[in-house]
């Protein structure tokens, strides 16, 4: 995988890039513009080509985009892909309000540029970040993954970022360094669901440091092509195809790798209904909801639900030995 030659020391906040576009340019535009001048000048080879998919720019090509066919890679799903329709206004985002359609309604509100992220904790290499730098380190890649909620529906999406794995070895953990801790941001004023005491904000997620370094644990910055929405976790999120959605972290400011397993939100507001792991799992019952069967959204029939979401073959073995009904 290609990375540019450019080499952090220490604490850097790089320049910020803001919403403040030229003049007759979208800021999806702009960010593929600003993005492209980086791969230039670095040289980025290969991974030209993958920054340059992106973003489509007329309404009727981002149309388009759900339906056009796609070129697959390693761990993609060919199952049909979700609406965009439906990807952006059936969230569950409690940052924005309890409803499905909140989020897409209340999440204008939130500003993803200049947006920083905290890195630190057991890692050689502490440092805070602009979003623009952190995505320019690594070559955007498509994934094709399934998305299933603790609610038991169930979506197919076509995210766009780079591997966890790729951040998480850039930041050169130390041995002390166990879990990853991921926090995202705390401001009502943005997040007007954050004045409710539904959750004790700021929401908090955390994964093992193999689970982290997976594979298909990915870091999203985009969605279908396009920059990724505010009520989808702008401008970065987390994605675990294998576990439940809640574990999918939004609007990520702080990322810190940690030696104790760190409190995550909805365990510490219901501990007997969500546990740490959340890993898809149709042999243990939520106590609200079967977990056997899942509604896909845009069809009618329920389907079967597969053990780590179809993923088994990939990531069972990290839970080798573990009571999956203890540690659910």
């Amino acid at each position: 995988m290609a990375k540019l030659p450019r080499q952090l020391e220490g604490e850097e906040v790089a320049p910020l890039v803001t919403d403040t576009a030229p003049q007759g340019h979208t800021r999806r535009e702009f960010l593929r513009s600003a993005t492209l001048f980086t791969a230039t000048v670095a040289g980025l080879g290969g991974g030209l080509e993958l920054l340059t998919r992106r973003p489509s720019g007329t309404a009727e090509a981002q149309a388009a985009a759900v339906t056009r066919k796609r070129a697959l890679g390693p761990y993609d799903t060919s199952e049909p892909v979700t609406s965009y329709q439906a990807m952006t206004t059936y969230n569950n985002f409690y940052e924005f309000g309890l409803g499905k359609d909140d989020p897409s309604q209340n999440a204008g509100s939130l500003r993803t540029r200049p947006w920083i992220i905290k890195i630190d904790g057991e890692v050689r290499r502490p440092q805070t970040v602009d979003i623009d730098t952190l995505q320019s380190w690594f070559p955007l890649e498509d994934r094709v993954y399934r998305m299933r909620c603790v609610e038991a529906w169930s979506m197919v999406m076509p995210w766009m970022g780079f591997p966890l794995a790729a951040l998480i070895r850039r930041l050169e953990p130390t041995g002390k360094a166990k879990y990853v801790k991921f926090t995202t941001l705390q401001d009502p004023k943005q997040m007007p669901g954050q004045r409710s005491g539904v959750l004790d904000w700021p929401y908090v997620e955390a994964l093992r440091l193999d689970e982290a370094l997976h594979p298909l644990a990915f870091m999203a910055v985009g969605l279908d092509g396009k920059i990724l929405p505010n009520q989808n976790g702008a401008p970065l999120r987390l994605v675990i195809p294998w576990k439940y959605g809640f574990k999918n972290i939004k609007s990520i400011v702080r990322i810190s790798l940690v030696s104790e397993r760190p409190k995550t939100t909805w365990a510490l507001a219901a501990p007997d209904e969500y546990g740490f792991y959340a890993n898809v799992n149709p042999a243990v019952d939520h106590p609200r909801w079967s977990q056997a069967t899942e509604r896909r959204i845009g069809e009618v029939a329920r389907r079967k639900t597969l053990p780590f979401n179809g993923y088994a073959d990939a990531v069972a073995g990290l839970y080798k030995g573990l009571d999956l009904r203890r540690n659910f």
